[in-house]
């Protein structure tokens, strides 16, 4: 079995959108716009590829956007940086197979050298306690629960705080910025003039 873990490209799209819409209720759904939105605005956002097959993915945004997810909303309000996990979705086939946890590793190397805090939530409305404890087991905690508005399920906010940030910043960051290394570099994405000049130019620095 060959995996890889790699940036999505737009020929990707369209698999991963019926694989998100086949993931049933704990997983909410997305239109073409939408999705869209996530490949021209999501920090990280990869997919997993057997035997050249779409096996999976994972979309995740940094502090400072214009996302309008209420559990996006209420971390802006509460952390001044963090990397929001916003859903990971593995295809039936490939289920039990530990790429939750190989997405979880990859995108928690991402973030740590980048933010303090990685974040997410789980559905309470279905409860499903696989998810609650994969997550407790990985390191991460209940800061905080909302509904999804006045109708929608009620989600625990969770949150892993990443030690490793203090030494990247401190080293880093606060000096020449990261390594020019391919596994430090920023997703490419489509250029948009009216994008701010952080986003342009890929800049890492909180």
């Amino acid at each position: 079995m060959a995996l890889a873990i790699r940036d999505v490209r737009e020929h990707d799209l369209d698999a991963v959108l019926a694989l998100n819409n086949a993931a049933g209720r704990t997983i909410l759904a997305l239109d073409a716009a939408q999705l869209r939105y996530f490949y021209d605005h999501a920090d990280y956002f990869r997919v997993a590829e057997i035997d050249g097959h779409l096996a999976g993915f994972l979309i995740a945004l940094r502090h400072g956007g214009s996302y309008d997810s209420p559990n996006y909303v209420w971390f802006s309000e509460h952390y001044p940086e963090f990397v929001y996990i916003d859903r990971i979705v593995i295809a039936n086939a490939y289920r039990r197979h530990g790429l939750g946890r190989i997405f979880y590793c990859d995108v928690t190397s991402y973030a740590e050298v980048r933010v303090p805090l990685l974040t997410c939530e789980v559905f309470l409305e279905p409860r499903d306690d696989v998810v609650v404890l994969f997550h407790g087991t990985y390191g991460f905690q209940e800061v905080g629960q909302q509904r999804m508005g006045s109708e929608g399920p009620q989600v625990s906010l969770l949150a892993k705080d990443l030690p490793s940030y203090a030494y990247v910043r401190e080293t880093y960051l606060d000096h020449d910025g990261l390594p020019d290394q391919p596994w430090l570099a920023e997703r490419p994405r489509p250029f948009h003039p009216d994008a701010s000049p952080r986003h342009q130019a890929g800049e890492l620095r909180p």
